[in-house]
């Protein structure tokens, strides 16, 4: 008896242990930021310096590794002493799921190219030359894998997963998806299409994950997104300037190209993020037909 207790959550309302855990989460973020924005600038000579010179300066994988560091340690105490559960029941089993996790990295390889070739067949894009430097395409991969489970594992594992508890699936998901777009609104060169395609991109992160309480498709597709997007074909990472193996020649309507931000807020890519989502969601319809209950 005292097991059953013991198990369920110190707060019983999962919106609620969201809306808690997203204030440690940008508390945190807002401690991690001001340190190094002042450490910026007070070692350039531009008093201007901001957030875009942790997004892109030597700070940037400092800013990760101690971002991701301190998110993992967030979870696991939010999710072991809050919702009484194990971090492993988050949904890291790949067992039964390796399809999942496969379809999501080439999903994501499949809507850039598909999106790199209408760029390119429309004049809006041309490579001007190819860098092969191996070891920064490796420190590049590390990177994106850090920034994939981090970021999944706090929008999708933690957030979505307690939003079920209290939510329809749908509303959860639009919900997280709306917190993943407000969580890089300050990256550089955002704007209200890019916000529109991270929003987007937040609900195809998510949509396997309400069916499957799984998290390998959504964390290979964000590390396909991220690796072939930005160290591959040159796009702009979120508005994060990336050491590339193409570079990049992007002309015309930034509402085509995404101008500063990169790929992401452009219109082909919104375009491109709908479709995958509707066929996403009539395959997981099909598939799955009683969704799985998120875990108290």
């Amino acid at each position: 008896m005292n097991e059953n207790i013991n198990s369920k959550p110190v707060i019983s309302q999962g919106w609620l242990r969201v809306l808690i855990f997203c204030v440690a989460y940008f508390a945190i973020s807002l401690l991690i930021a001001i340190p190094i924005i002042l450490l910026v600038k007070s070692s350039v000579d531009n008093p201007k310096t901001d957030i875009n010179a942790l997004m892109n300066g030597e700070y940037l994988w400092v800013t990760i590794l101690l971002t991701a560091l301190v998110l993992l340690i967030l979870v696991f105490i939010f999710r072991k002493f809050i919702d009484r559960q194990t971090f492993a029941s988050i949904g890291f089993e790949l067992d039964g799921f390796f399809a999942d996790a496969a379809s999501g990295f080439f999903l994501a390889a499949a809507i850039l190219g598909i999106g790199t070739i209408i760029l390119y067949f429309s004049g809006h894009l041309f490579w001007l030359d190819a860098n092969a430097d191996f070891s920064k395409l490796f420190i590049a991969f590390g990177m994106m894998v850090i920034i994939a489970f981090s970021e999944e594992l706090v929008f999708r594992g933690y957030i979505l997963n307690n939003l079920m508890q209290s939510f329809n699936k749908w509303i959860a998901l639009f919900i997280s998806a709306i917190l993943f777009a407000l969580a890089h609104s300050l990256n550089p060169g955002v704007n209200l299409l890019s916000v529109g395609g991270l929003f987007l991109a937040g609900i195809l992160l998510g949509i396997n994950y309400i069916y499957t309480k799984n998290l390998w498709f959504a964390i290979l597709f964000h590390l396909s997104w991220d690796f072939f997007q930005g160290p591959i074909l040159g796009y702009k990472v979120s508005g994060v300037n990336l050491p590339t193996l193409l570079e990049p020649e992007i002309k015309g309507d930034t509402a085509i190209t995404g101008g500063d931000f990169g790929f992401e807020a452009s219109m082909i890519n919104i375009l491109l993020l709908l479709i995958a989502i509707s066929v996403l969601y009539f395959i997981y319809e099909k598939k799955y037909k009683t969704p799985p209950v998120a875990m108290a």
